[in-house]
């Protein structure tokens, strides 16, 4: 059992939370860890439910604040549906996941997650204008 270290991360290199991963095995697919980190993040806001979810993507029935998605402190998040939303958003280019500094370029990509790994999220702001 290794810990992974995830950041969350701006284009321009600003960390925006930092968070650990237990994981039993050190290769996995791209897929099994945005499912992984999903998957943690909705199990933990869902055992304290206090209205602020920080996570990956946005869940549905939420609005965005400073530090993470405001739902209804009663609002249970669906698991499989955030993997969902964050498999998409990883297709459509919402974010970039870089591990050990290379950057994944599909769902399927096998990367080593060893002692000392880290994978970093960089999120992609929208351009507002055009």
């Amino acid at each position: 059992m290794a810990l992974l270290t995830i950041l969350d991360e701006t284009a321009s290199g600003s960390i925006l939370r930092r968070l650990e991963l237990e994981i039993s095995q050190e290769l996995l697919t791209v897929r099994e860890l945005i499912a992984r980190r999903v998957h943690d993040e909705v199990a933990a806001y869902n055992a304290r439910q206090d209205g602020l979810f920080q996570g990956l993507v946005q869940p549905t029935e939420s609005e965005r604040t400073l530090n993470g998605y405001r739902l209804r402190p009663t609002k249970r998040i669906d698991a499989e549906q955030q993997v969902y939303r964050a498999l998409e958003a990883f297709r459509n280019n919402g974010f970039f996941l870089l591990v050990n500094d290379r950057q994944a370029e599909t769902l399927d990509e096998e990367i080593w997650l060893g002692q000392g790994a880290t994978a970093s999220f960089v999120k992609l702001t929208p351009l507002v204008g055009g």
